[in-house]
């Protein structure tokens, strides 16, 4: 039986590891060492046995629902004399920076296109409708990036429509290198079985957008949302952590936009790091992402090294 939810979570069914471990109801493992190891992020130890003990039983629950709509949708279009509607079920995965949701999406898509239901997964993140370089710059939101304000969220809104709708929809994809996106480079994407959608603000809706209390939301097209959580004193852990791996890594590619950390000293280096987690990270984690928490319909939280340790499903 799962733990018994708090007042706070009353809407959650609670599990521990090994509670939800059980429910994976001998789903086989489909991936190999070698294959989770170009899935882990840079500075993430994402175990096999955390696969079978927290990602299997999220795949086999995610199929039944995948299934489920499915089978609700042909039969309403059967009824209503209609063709069979070709948008895909979108499932969205938001938390943190550095709270790991990049890999997180990644094992999942991994995962559930070994389905036989829905072989066709594909995996859009929202990095890539960050208004460019030069546009942040003019509006002064170079400092924010990654705020609300920094996305072009009709572009995303469009998108995810488009999408829904079963049409050819384009996405742009980001550089992490250069921190831009790429011109004229665009993911496309038409009819998959399943989209995941990955982002820091993808469980946002028209309560953080007032100005836009009439429009649909991302969050809208959803048909499941994960929320990936930590303690803030881990993420910053985390985080100061990644920035120093990217600065005896990719900081010191002479294209890299971050190409002048590279000649930090250790010590400069942490320093750096907290003050953007202090600045920036930090404040939109607050004001931000960790409001929308609570309208997830499963919220993974982790422990040390990005194990986690209890999960939380909408009942």
């Amino acid at each position: 039986m799962p733990l018994e939810s708090g007042d706070k979570d009353h809407a959650y069914q609670r599990f521990s590891r090994s509670e939800w471990a059980g429910l994976r109801a001998a789903v086989p493992l489909p991936l190999s060492e070698m294959e989770l190891d170009r899935l882990r992020g840079i500075n993430e130890s994402i175990s096999l046995e955390e696969v079978k003990t927290i990602y299997l039983p999220l795949s086999r629950l995610l199929n039944l629902y995948v299934h489920a709509k499915q089978h609700r949708g042909d039969v309403l279009e059967r009824f209503l004399g209609r063709k069979p509607s070709l948008g895909p079920y979108i499932i969205s995965v938001a938390g943190s920076v550095a709270v790991g949701k990049s890999t997180t999406a990644r094992i999942l898509q991994a995962l559930l296109q070994r389905w036989p239901e829905h072989p066709q997964v594909e995996l859009v993140t929202t990095d890539g409708f960050l208004y460019p370089l030069k546009d942040l710059k003019q509006r002064n939101l170079l400092g924010r990036k990654g705020f609300p304000e920094s996305y072009d969220m009709r572009l995303l809104l469009d998108f995810v429509r488009r999408v829904k709708s079963g049409e050819m929809a384009e996405a742009p994809i980001y550089s992490h290198l250069s921190y831009d996106r790429i011109n004229g480079a665009t993911q496309k994407i038409h009819c998959p079985d399943i989209l995941i959608l990955e982002g820091l603000n993808v469980l946002q809706s028209s309560i953080d957008y007032p100005h836009w209390r009439q429009r649909p939301f991302v969050s809208d097209f959803v048909d499941f949302s994960i929320y990936v959580d930590a303690d803030e004193a881990l993420l910053k852990q985390w985080y100061v952590e990644r920035f120093l791996r990217f600065r005896d890594g990719s900081f010191r590619d002479p294209n890299s936009y971050f190409h002048h950390y590279a000649q930090l000293t250790a010590s400069e280096a942490e320093k750096t790091a907290c003050k953007i987690w202090d600045e920036i990270n930090g404040p939109n984690l607050r004001d931000n992402v960790a409001p929308t928490r609570e309208r997830a319909d499963l919220i993974l939280s982790k422990g040390d090294a990005h194990r986690i340790e209890q999960i939380q499903l909408r009942g």
